[in-house]
């Protein structure tokens, strides 16, 4: 059964990826208090860290609030605009060590690179990265598909790959 409250959910979310108050603290630049009275339902977190302690729990800012999860992911109609110049492909690898890279790539860059036959160095040796078919997941952008395409958990760290518009 999905947690009831605002603060439970953070609390589960933060228990479910092994993480300390004091580190989801840190992490969110509060003091572990803060992070006590959010679970506890005696505080709510500020709504300006509302997007960055969604990412750092792995959900969106509606699944944090509502507690309602819907899919990441969405294919966008051909009748729309759907330009791969505007758009961003993003790779998050968080490590277990507590680590988090980000790289951000637009997604014309990591298609021409596709076209010639570059590899992008931020992928190409990433461990983490190196099982990930990007030309597929170019040919799932290309027919429309955007959201979180990927997520993988190893031992080692848990991999999203999203593509959103800039």
């Amino acid at each position: 059964m999905e947690p009831t409250t605002i603060g439970k959910r953070i609390a589960a979310k933060r228990k479910e990826k092994q993480m300390t108050q004091e580190a989801l603290a840190e992490r969110m630049g509060v003091t572990p208090q803060a992070v006590s009275r959010w679970e506890n339902d005696q505080t709510c977190p500020d709504i300006t860290i509302l997007p960055q302690l969604a990412h750092e729990l792995g959900m969106t800012v509606d699944e944090l609030l509502s507690g309602k999860t819907e899919s990441l992911t969405r294919i966008v109609p051909r009748t729309q605009d759907h330009d791969i110049k505007d758009m961003l492909l993003h790779i998050i690898v968080e490590e277990q060590k507590g680590e988090t890279v980000r790289i951000n790539i637009p997604m014309s860059l990591v298609q021409v690179a596709f076209e010639m036959g570059v590899e992008v160095p931020q992928v190409s040796t990433s461990k983490a990265l190196s099982s990930i078919d990007f030309k597929k997941i170019m040919e799932l952008v290309e027919q429309g598909v955007i959201g979180r395409l990927l997520e993988i958990e190893t031992g080692d760290a848990h991999v999203y790959i999203e593509v959103g518009y800039v």
